[in-house]
């Protein structure tokens, strides 16, 4: 029996440099492509944007018009009732409060900057010292930009006719292509396999009902999670006293659909407008108020509501809101949480699949949401009922099986 011979030390190295510049290579035409897509996205952001609102809406409507066509309702019939009631309930809303809450804007501004100041006076004495340091010109600066916002949104509440027509415009969209979604959604998939093929549509198809029903899954339950936060969070600054408990309680339930971030943002404008009203023990009051509401509704609501959620990490949730607001600003730091879970999905598929194709056992995910519990992506007509069920299947085709 003959052994071969141990490689030599240079050898070793010219194998490890090679498989090191293959690597490297591979990464630096992954980074590049990323960087060309988000350009492209950047670039055609004025189309892409209503579409992503529009399918984030969709996933919202979708279950109940799913139920619909259960029992029997047209497709079109099922689709038109929900978006209209949706559409009746949201203008009372609308007619009821964004008024009140328009008026009281600026004064929330000013609340805000004026706990900044007292906030920094608090800091500049003893014992902290702070006012000729960095961090108390750090505080300023911040006081500064914050007063430069206020007037630049103030000035555009009044003369910015032409990004309120744009706003109504890209929300009428995102209403049309959300309503086409819904009508049409039974017919996606057998689409998506016919036009990718049996091999690639059987993967497209599984990842795109997965990553559908995290999306659904997540809107609606941040949806009740924020309602639940600003219902209590707005009882309990009325009882405490503190003005502009509307504004803080409809600023609360936008900020829960930012993980993390919303909450904390929301949190500290209310802590500073009670901090200006009401002086520090009703400041500390509010805090105390906030931090029980989300404690509760942290341990308590958000496991039955949404499970493990996203599957995602407090830190990629705080770099996904900062990259996003950075790059697309508000709605950046909207959408950022979703399509970082998306890509989380679209990864956590690839590794199941090279999980299987190289014998090993992927681990259980329970926050993966289940196919048969997407209605309207799984559901086809009588003539694809074939098709349907073989996009419900999360195995490779059998010509990909190791």
């Amino acid at each position: 029996m003959t052994t071969e011979p141990r490689p030599t030390r240079e050898r070793v190295i010219d194998d490890g440099a090679r498989r090191l510049a293959r690597w490297s290579g591979q990464l630096l035409l992954i980074a590049a492509a990323l960087v060309l897509l988000g350009l492209i996205v950047g670039w055609l952001w004025p189309v892409a944007f209503p579409v992503f609102l529009g399918l984030l809406i969709a996933s919202v409507f979708e279950p109940l018009v799913t139920r619909l066509r259960a029992w029997g309702w047209p497709s079109l019939l099922a689709t038109a009732v929900v978006f209209l009631l949706a559409l009746g309930i949201l203008v009372g809303v609308v007619v009821a409060i964004i008024p009140t809450v328009a008026d009281q804007a600026p004064q929330l501004a000013q609340g805000a900057i004026g706990g900044i100041d007292q906030v920094q006076a608090f800091l500049a004495g003893p014992p902290f010292n702070l006012g000729q340091t960095q961090i108390g010109q750090a505080v300023q600066v911040a006081t500064e930009r914050l007063q430069q916002n206020a007037a630049s949104i103030a000035g555009g509440v009044v003369t910015g006719i032409s990004t309120v027509a744009t706003g109504l415009v890209n929300i009428v969209l995102a209403v049309v292509v959300a309503f086409l979604f819904v009508k049409d959604g039974p017919r996606f998939l057998p689409w998506l396999r016919r036009l990718s093929g049996p091999t690639a549509g059987a993967h497209l198809s599984t990842v795109g009902v997965r990553v559908w029903g995290r999306l659904g899954g997540f809107i609606r339950s941040q949806a009740l999670i924020g309602l639940v936060d600003s219902v209590f969070i707005g009882i309990g600054l009325v009882l405490l006293g503190i003005p502009l408990a509307l504004p803080l309680a409809v600023l609360t339930f936008f900020g829960a659909f930012v993980p993390i971030v919303g909450a904390l943002v929301a949190g500290a404008l209310s802590v500073l407008v009670a901090l200006v009203s009401a002086g520090p023990l009703q400041a500390l009051f509010v805090l105390i108020l906030i931090l029980a509401v989300q404690q509760i509704e942290g341990n308590l609501l958000q496991p039955l509501v949404q499970g493990k959620g996203l599957g995602l990490h407090a830190a990629v949730v705080i770099l996904a809101v900062t990259g996003g607001s950075s790059l697309f600003g508000i709605a950046g730091a909207f959408f950022a949480v979703p399509v970082a879970a998306v890509v989380a999905e679209v990864l956590r598929y690839i590794g199941e699949r090279i999980d299987e194709r190289s014998g090993v056992d992927p681990e259980p995910d329970d926050g993966v949401v289940s196919e048969n519990d997407v209605g309207t992506l799984a559901e086809t007509g009588d003539d694809e009922a074939t098709d349907a069920g073989e996009t419900q299947d999360t195995s490779p085709p059998e010509t990909e099986r190791g």
